[in-house]
């Protein structure tokens, strides 16, 4: 996402929101250290899809659908390391999303 105050932007992200699970994996996601040990530094490439799935206490599949949302608002990137693909929060896009919560909606 690149400029927050598009509104087809701001649906997707209320859309991505709107799902109690995927909230708390954003929340869960600003404190990667709190998930399992990883090969790599959670801090550094995110943390790998199975512990988010784990987590959650959901398939596969839906933890898949449920990244893909918050990816596609721009709340997540997402980084491949082999066959495991990793997610970390946009710490950027978050708070220019808090921003213009504040001072224009």
């Amino acid at each position: 996402m690149s400029e927050l105050p598009d509104p087809t932007d701001l649906a997707l992200v209320f859309k991505a929101l709107s799902n109690p699970t995927r909230v708390r994996i954003l929340q869960w996601l600003k404190e990667p250290d709190t998930f399992p040990p990883q090969l790599e530094p959670a801090e550094e490439v995110g943390v790998c899809l199975k512990h988010i799935q784990a987590r959650a206490e959901v398939s596969q599949s839906t933890a898949s659908q449920y990244m893909a949302a918050l990816q596609s608002a721009g709340l997540v990137t997402s980084h491949r390391i082999g066959q495991w693909t990793h997610y970390r929060r946009d710490e950027e896009t978050i708070a220019r999303l808090a921003d213009h919560i504040r001072t224009e909606l």
